[in-house]
């Protein structure tokens, strides 16, 4: 990953997987624990404070919608859920309680490695930036002056398309799900309001997309929710 190496936790019930994710992070020079259990899972992230999880759903002794609670008690690391269950409500719970993005088995590696990289990169700006100017490729984001430029021109936004896109940018390579956004920018009473929402992102995506219908920087995560795509550069 031309990075340096990170300290990631695995957890699958499955040895195999654990021995191909051990193989693949190993080979990018990550240094990797594993867990089989949840509860393995919640002491190891104690003891260790990862850098990264990578969570299976599906484990013998609790749910992984529970772990990725006990998590969150004691780690502000990201976690990616890996899982084998396609229903939307299940990924909407994970992203929820706190997961920060999911990839369906069976799964590319090298998807699974660009989601790492992507929730690395952030949370690493994260931590050394205060979130006061946000920059993707050619788009720049200025809190302060509530300002968006995007390859040196001015783009005009509402008071709300701003804080949207403030929202999703502060949360890059994230899945934010349609109540988050809903509940953060427009108040509890909203969350259930999707329809209104997706035509809030289509106005913004006119906006900041030089082709609406094949966007670069807002993508969506069908019957979920949005994520942010950060520039690779």
């Amino acid at each position: 990953m031309g990075r340096a190496p990170k300290k990631i936790l695995v957890v699958d019930d499955e040895p195999q997987i654990r021995k191909f994710l051990r193989i693949s992070l190993g080979a990018h020079n990550h240094v990797v624990f594993e867990a089989g259990t949840g509860r393995d899972a919640v002491a190891l992230a104690a003891q260790e404070q990862p850098d990264l999880v990578v969570l299976d759903l599906s484990l013998p002794d609790m749910d992984g919608h529970e772990v990725i609670s006990r998590l969150r008690e004691h780690c502000a690391s990201p976690i990616i859920v890996l899982t084998v269950r396609t229903g939307d409500v299940d990924k909407i719970e994970a992203l929820d309680r706190g997961a920060d993005d999911y990839v369906t088995k069976p799964f590319a590696i090298d998807e699974l490695m660009l989601r790492i990289r992507t929730v690395l990169r952030h949370h690493s700006c994260a931590a050394e930036h205060p979130h006061r100017e946000l920059r993707s490729g050619d788009l720049m984001i200025d809190l302060a002056a509530r300002r968006v430029t995007l390859s040196g021109g001015e783009v005009m936004l509402s008071r709300r398309e701003f804080d949207t896109l403030w929202l999703l940018v502060s949360h890059a390579g994230k899945v934010l799900t349609h109540a988050q956004i809903l509940r953060e920018i427009w108040g509890p009473a909203h969350i259930h309001e999707t329809q209104y929402l997706r035509v809030h992102i289509g106005h913004l995506r006119k906006k900041l997309e030089d082709e609406p219908a094949r966007p670069r920087f807002i993508i969506t995560e069908p019957a979920v929710g949005y994520r942010f795509q950060p520039s690779e550069e």
